[in-house]
This record gives C-alpha cells, sequence and structure tokens, in this order.
C-alpha cells in the first residue's frame, strides 16, 4: 500500500472535497505507484485563498528574523530528509540520484539563504534635500501570493518561489505539478514541522484547469508566479492579469550553444552534452541547439555523437540518464524526432526507445542527435523538451549570432570560445536573461537573478537572489519631517 497524501490549508492535512485522488506512477516502471494525491477542485483551491487570507495578517506581523528562523529550521529538516527525499524525487520524476540529490541540496541552500536574507530587509534611508526631513523607504508583503510550478524541477522550483516569499512576509497557496507533486509536499511538511502560522503556507494538488485558474483568478490574489511552457503560462497571465494581479512568468527555452572556430572540440562537446542530455533534458534551460562554425564542424560531429552514444540508460537509482516523466512527454519527443527526420535532418545518434530488460515499459528515449540542420526546421524552433540536439552549420559569428537569436524564446545562452572580443560581443548582442561562457546552458546559481527574454519569460520581475524578493514586496517611501 502508498501513502494517500493530503492537502496542506489552514495549518491542517485535509482530503479534497471531491473525494477523487490521482495515483503518482514511477517514469522507469509505470506500473509502479508511488503515491496517491489529492484530486481536488476549485473550491479546495478558494478554500486554501481564503486560508492564506486569514493568515496574512499575523505572518507579516511576525518579525522578519522570526520568519527567517522558520525557514531556517525548514532548511535543516530538508537536510535531514535529504536521501529519503532524494529516492522520492528519482520515483516521481525520473531523474538520476545525483540529479536529484543535486536538486535537493540547492532547495536546502535556498531556505537557508533567505532565512539569512530577512536579517536585511525593511527598507533604504536615502538623504533628503533638504534639513528637518528622513527620506526612508519601507518594504511590505504583496500580500497573498499564488505560486504554480512544474515536474522537471519538483522540489527546487517550489524552494525558490516559497522561501522568498514567505521570507518578505507573504501568505502563500502553492500548487504543485500533477505528475511529481510528492517533494514539494516534503517542503510543506518540513514548514510545517518547523513551526511556521497556520494558514502562512497552503497546498493543494490538482488540475491546472480547476485548482490552477482559480489560483489564477481568485480576488484575494494578490500576486501569481508561474514556471511552465509558454502556452500554459500565456493563459494563466492573461487570467491574472484580468484584475491587475502582479504577475511573474517563466516558461520555455529554446537555448542553444555556439561552438566557435577557436574552440576546443573536446571541451565543447563535453559541455554540449552536459547542456542537451543531463536530466534527460527536460529543463527550461536546456541545451537544444548546437550552432558550430563550420571550421570545426565535423569535428564536433563526431565528439557529440560518441558522447550520446556513450551515455547509459536507466532507471535513475543505477544509472546515468533516467527515463522522460510520462508518457505524454516521450511521445511528444518521438514526434518531433519524425518530424526532423520528415524536415531532412540527418539522425547522427539515437533517435529510438531503447530495449532490454532493464527498459521494461518506462519512458525511455536514447539520447539523440540531428546533423545538416536548417535554421527554418521546427527542431530548431521549437522547444522539444527531451534529450534531442539539433547541430547547425554556420560560417561566422555573425551567422551564428543570427541564427542564435532567430526564435521566439530567450531564456538561456552559452559560447565556447577563446576569442575574448567575440565573447565580449556576445555577452552584448545575445537575446536571453542567461548568458555562459564556455558553460552549459544548464546550471544556475541560487543567488543571482533568473529570467528570460522573449517568449520565454513575462519580463516582469526575476526569480532567485535579491531579485526573488523584490516580486513579492512593495515599497512605500517615507518622507518624515521634523
Amino acid at each position: 500500500m502508498v501513502d494517500t497524501r493530503q492537502n496542506y490549508v489552514g495549518g491542517e492535512w485535509v482530503a479534497a472535497s471531491t473525494g477523487d485522488t490521482v495515483d503518482v506512477t514511477d517514469p522507469a516502471n509505470p506500473s509502479d505507484v508511488v503515491n496517491t494525491y489529492q484530486q481536488s477542485s476549485a473550491a479546495d483551491a478558494a478554500d486554501a485563498v481564503d486560508a492564506a487570507a486569514a493568515a496574512a495578517d499575523e505572518w507579516e506581523a511576525t518579525p522578519a528574523p522570526q520568519r527567517g528562523d522558520v525557514l531556517r529550521r525548514a532548511g535543516d529538516i530538508l537536510a535531514d530528509r535529504k536521501e529519503e527525499l532524494t529516492e522520492l524525487l528519482t520515483a516521481e520524476e525520473g531523474k538520476t540520484h545525483a540529479e536529484a540529490g543535486g536538486e535537493v541540496q540547492r532547495a536546502i541552500d535556498i531556505f537557508h539563504y533567505y532565512a539569512g536574507k530577512t536579517r536585511d530587509m525593511g527598507g533604504d534611508v536615502k538623504s533628503a534635500s533638504g534639513t528637518g526631513t528622513n527620506l526612508y523607504t519601507v518594504d511590505e508583503p504583496v500580500g497573498v501570493v499564488s505560486l504554480i510550478t512544474p515536474w522537471n524541477y519538483p522540489i527546487a522550483i517550489p524552494a525558490w518561489k516559497m522561501a522568498p516569499a514567505l521570507a518578505a512576509g507573504n501568505a502563500v497557496v502553492i500548487k504543485p505539478a500533477s505528475v511529481a507533486p510528492g517533494p514539494a509536499h516534503a517542503i510543506v511538511e518540513a514548514l510545517d514541522e518547523a513551526g511556521i502560522a497556520d494558514g502562512a503556507v497552503n497546498l493543494v494538488t490538482g488540475p491546472g484547469s480547476e485548482v490552477g485558474t482559480e489560483l489564477a483568478t481568485h480576488d484575494r490574489v494578490d500576486a501569481v508566479s508561474f514556471t511552465g511552457s509558454s502556452q500554459v503560462g500565456n493563459t494563466v497571465y492573461e487570467q491574472a492579469t484580468d484584475d491587475q494581479k502582479r504577475v511573474q512568468m517563466e516558461m520555455g527555452g529554446k537555448n542553444p550553444t555556439l561552438v566557435m572556430d577557436s574552440a576546443d572540440v573536446a571541451d565543447a562537446a563535453d559541455i554540449v552534452a552536459g547542456g542537451a542530455f543531463g536530466v534527460t533534458g527536460q529543463a527550461c534551460t536546456a541545451t537544444s541547439r548546437a550552432i558550430v562554425h563550420e571550421d570545426v564542424y565535423d569535428d564536433f560531429v563526431d565528439a557529440i555523437v560518441e558522447r550520446a552514444e556513450s551515455i547509459e540508460i536507466g532507471p535513475g537509482d543505477e544509472y546515468e540518464m533516467g527515463p522522460q516523466v510520462s508518457e505524454s512527454e516521450l511521445e511528444g519527443t518521438l514526434e518531433y524526432i519524425d518530424i526532423a527526420a520528415d524536415e531532412g535532418a540527418e539522425l547522427a545518434a539515437g533517435g529510438s526507445q531503447p530495449t532490454g530488460d532493464r527498459f521494461g515499459d518506462g519512458y525511455y528515449v536514447e539520447p539523440t542527435v540531428f546533423t545538416d540542420v536548417d535554421r527554418d526546421m521546427r527542431i530548431a524552433q521549437e522547444e522539444v523538451f527531451g534529450p534531442v540536439l539539433a547541430v547547425i552549420s554556420v560560417s561566422s559569428y555573425e551567422e551564428a549570432l543570427e541564427v542564435c537569436n532567430d526564435v521566439e524564446y530567450g531564456l538561456a545562452a552559452s559560447i565556447v570560445s577563446n576569442d575574448h572580443s567575440e565573447i565580449n560581443r556576445f555577452t552584448r548582442d545575445v537575446e536571453a536573461g542567461v548568458v555562459k561562457i564556455n558553460e552549459a546552458t544548464t546550471g544556475l546559481e541560487l543567488h543571482v537573478p533568473f529570467g528570460g527574454f522573449k517568449n520565454s519569460s513575462s519580463e516582469t520581475w526575476r526569480e532567485q537572489g535579491d531579485a526573488g524578493l523584490d516580486f513579492y514586496t512593495i515599497s512605500k517611501t517615507v518622507y518624515e519631517n521634523y
């Protein structure tokens, strides 16, 4: 028997009003039910918002360092449970143990980071133009915030939304993705054990069409933070801004790595392989395009194919690359592989579902490389969200940059080059919110801003670091005369 995990509303674990539940299965073995969760309705989401609204004043009035103490204790509790949570993340989402463990540690670090930041909160003192005046700002929480999070980083993304929101004094309602809600549950369990005020944090599981819509449109919600696909994000944005809620959207990507003629080809192949095939390509920052100078193109193709074919695939507790998270995600990746072949791209590696006893009915696909890709092909323009790399040949830096920016997305981009002039031009010219030099497009530091350009983001507020607090606070400017 597996656990039936409940919603958390007003400081209590409660069943959904629908009485319905949904099973979450292991993507490496879909017949294995990992946990069962509430299939909640819009009414359940509304109850959670009401609980948050009722608790908002008390949590705001709690001195910020005391809020930080709760976050620090929650981080410590997560640290004590790290191995258990690593196994849970692998079982529900499919990441390898190394990837899952790193993500759990990131969540721990985020809670500890924002716990420390609470001692610096409150506002700034400025110099007034005349005598007899104190001029300063006071930062206040926005109020009730809805957090809608994806399945691909099921503990890190909830952490980097919840921790700054709570540190700033907001009351929170979170809806984790239905595919892998367990790690977000674990964060709420840790906050509960750490002594957070009843109603300051609330969690409701269920379909985005009901729970997510209610959290985006409820009139007692003051702000909405969403991470997920551009299609869903644009819908949430329209819903949330109808009554002028504060909104933060982080969405899809079609991230390039430029491999220039001065690059070390072996290093470039390692960088691109890590970005393209790590976490099974299921990252908004994954490298999906390698834009390669023609002088090193053939050598790069040989090297990246070798790396793709050397990756050992299997269950995340034993192998280098795990399955995709669900059957629908696998089918989407396989469809793009077919589309690429039909449009004339050359399949250089992978492209199939692996067979053998260890794969069973799991949602596996081989690391896949397409060469001779034209910049207008769908595989070069659309987000695949699987371990599929499109390799595009260019003849100059100028052409590489043009191809790089010629997509609707602008999340992450990197360049592999030993030409410092070229590197400096790239940092200035590239249309991306995250720019990497001689490094994969994936991987983020928690204390610096994260967000994209164009259709990768609402381009409103950034996440993480000090920027992560900006979204969850609003400033008053005070002119005190004496």
